[in-house]
């Protein structure tokens, strides 16, 4: 009996101990929880990286060489009526860039905004195009011809023009929305580029004089058809331009996605729209699709 009762005290006694160890388990005081989950991916802090991309752009000389020919017919009669003709073309051209991205991020729970400055130099993004044309302008205002006289001004035009884009930096500022290691993002900014750019205006104008005179031959008159041609060498030259660089601003926008590989080390993959202010009187629009890695601090 006395044995029974010492044993059942000794249980007792461990029964104690061990249900108070039991409030030291990390599952009673939420402690496994932690232990399982990860930590979420935090997107806050400076980074830097590098990336490859193809482009396009749209180039558009349709009045490149409208101011050239303005300058030559200035101050005349052909100055109205030409100054609307469009002799060259719009040009889509494509190529390849590299180049690189630094920028700062500030992370407001699943919010990221950033401010980013992006470099790109690009490979043969060259368009050239040429033309011409040539028509009559017959009495144009300010002609006072004598009577019985018509005036024909025979005008041509001939012009050419090139652009290339060099290299494109912008300045963006981005947000986005932190899905742990997704972040998805918009941006738009400011965009400066650096071209190069040439023209040339050739144009050559001839007067014709076109009127008749009446003679009387066996007592019949008859009417005969005159017509003189003179070159006028004031409104027949050439016009050009060139610069080797000339810096264009413009604005961009654009979207994007980055994914963390492993600790700071993310890839990234975006599109970019960038619309240029005209450069002499060309207008020109870059779509870039890049892909790249980088390091966030």
């Amino acid at each position: 009996m006395r044995g029974l009762v010492v044993a059942v005290a000794v249980c007792g006694m461990a029964s104690a101990a061990q249900a108070a160890d039991l409030s030291d388990l990390p599952i009673l005081r939420g402690g496994l929880t932690e232990g399982v989950s990860s930590a979420r991916t935090n997107w806050d802090g400076y980074y830097v990286g590098g990336q490859l991309g193809y482009a396009t752009s749209d180039i558009d000389f349709s009045r490149s060489a409208l101011s050239l020919t303005n300058y030559i017919f200035r101050n005349s009669v052909l100055q109205g009526p030409t100054s609307s003709w469009s002799v060259l073309n719009k040009t889509h051209v494509q190529g390849t860039g590299f180049g690189g991205f630094v920028g700062r991020n500030f992370q407001w729970e699943d919010t990221v905004f950033g401010l980013e400055l992006n470099y790109n130099y690009y490979n043969r993004m060259v368009g050239s195009t040429s033309g011409g044309l040539a028509l009559g302008i017959v009495n144009p205002t300010g002609v006072s011809p004598p009577s019985g006289h018509t005036y024909t001004y025979n005008t041509s035009v001939s012009s050419s023009a090139m652009l290339r884009i060099k290299d494109v930096t912008t300045l963006r500022g981005r947000i986005g929305w932190a899905g742990d290691s997704f972040l998805p993002y918009v941006f738009g900014g400011v965009a400066l580029g650096r071209m190069e750019v040439s023209r040339s205006a050739s144009t050559s104008v001839s007067l014709q004089d076109d009127y008749s005179t009446t003679a009387t031959v066996g007592g019949v008159t008859v009417t005969i058809p005159q017509s003189t041609t003179t070159s006028i060498p004031s409104l027949s030259t050439t016009y050009a331009e060139q610069r080797s660089n000339s810096f264009v601003g413009g604005w961009t926008g654009g979207l994007g996605f980055e994914y963390m590989v492993w600790g700071g080390l993310f890839a990234r993959g975006e599109w970019e729209y960038v619309k240029f202010l005209s450069v002499k009187d060309t207008s020109v629009t870059l779509n870039s699709f890049r892909a790249g890695v980088g390091y966030k601090f």
